[in-house]
């Protein structure tokens, strides 16, 4: 029997009408989740619109004898994600998990790249996940629970050729879930990111041959233990796919300080470049108050 429950807690997950989201979705319900099952229905591009793919993880959740209801909605606008978690709230009285996974892809190398074209990747992953996650966020923020789960990748963590609009709205996620982490921590509120490698409509023609070796079933568990009552991890990044789980992090080098009375030059720069990017004896900030602590330390030090 799993430790890992949640007991008629209701979850929210965009883009759950296949791939990952589906997984997330059957995962989640099948641990006790009432979910929201949130698909537009649209091509990868995000064209298109159509109501199958939710109904259909709704009917499959409801044959393996779990509650769930479909919406249709686009995260791409405020109204969109207000009427989403407003299926939340009309449907099962309440919100607790929110799953940011919706996607869409419209790939081109960077000097090609239509501003329309940017625009929109940032409207659907972005500002989606922003449009969905406030009025959820008031939610728990009174209720004293909640858990946000968003979907960045690789890509957005360490850039990919042709990926430019898809790298910039994926990495703004990650400061968008610090944020959350951070104002939700004394309401009971985790915020974290997971860069997952799956199988799915987005990723398939990409991944190719390792397709088949990156299953979403093999990233869901992860997503289930960062929204359970039983997780308290927040402010956190990881990496998962094909088996592997490994938390990534951004980390600040003990750097070279000049002193803070020193007119520096670009040579001096120059001559200390090497202990600037010196990674021995990093820390990893949980805000940005912990970099200007380090930063005080060395003007209390001089």
């Amino acid at each position: 029997m799993s430790n890992i429950g949640f007991d008629g807690h209701v979850a929210v997950v965009t883009g759950a009408g296949g791939g990952l989201g589906r997984s997330h979705a059957l995962l989640l319900s099948s641990l006790g989740c009432r979910v929201v099952v949130n698909d537009l229905g649209g091509n990868p591009d995000g064209t298109g619109s159509g109501r199958s793919a939710a109904d259909r993880v709704v009917e499959e959740i409801a044959e393996a004898g779990g509650e769930a209801v479909a919406n249709h909605d686009s995260v791409a606008t405020p109204e969109g994600g207000e009427a989403i978690i407003q299926a939340a709230l009309d449907s099962f009285g309440t919100v607790d998990i929110v799953v940011n996974n919706a996607g869409i892809l419209r790939d081109k190398s960077f000097a090609k790249i239509p501003p329309e074209d940017f625009a929109v990747l940032v409207d659907v992953h972005l500002r989606g996940a922003f449009h969905v996650s406030q009025p959820a966020f008031k939610v728990m923020k009174e209720k004293g629970f909640g858990r946000f789960v968003h979907t960045t990748s690789a890509a957005g963590l360490f850039g990919n050729f042709g990926q430019g609009n898809y790298a910039a709205a994926k990495t703004g996620l990650i400061g968008l879930s610090n944020v959350l982490a951070i104002e939700g921590a004394k309401a009971n509120i985790t915020s974290n990111v997971i860069a997952p490698v799956a199988k799915s409509r987005l990723t398939e023609s990409l991944l190719g041959p390792l397709a088949d070796s990156v299953r979403p079933e093999q990233v869901s568990p992860l997503v289930a233990y960062l929204c359970s009552p039983q997780c308290s991890i927040t402010h956190e990044i990881f990496s998962v796919g094909g088996g592997r789980f490994a938390r990534v992090f951004i980390g600040l080098t003990p750097g070279w300080w000049a002193g803070n009375d020193t007119d520096v030059s670009a040579d001096d720069v120059a001559a200390n470049i090497e202990r600037i990017r010196d990674e021995q004896g990093y820390v990893v900030p949980g805000s940005v108050t912990d970099e200007l602590m380090q930063f005080m330390s060395l003007l209390k030090g001089a």
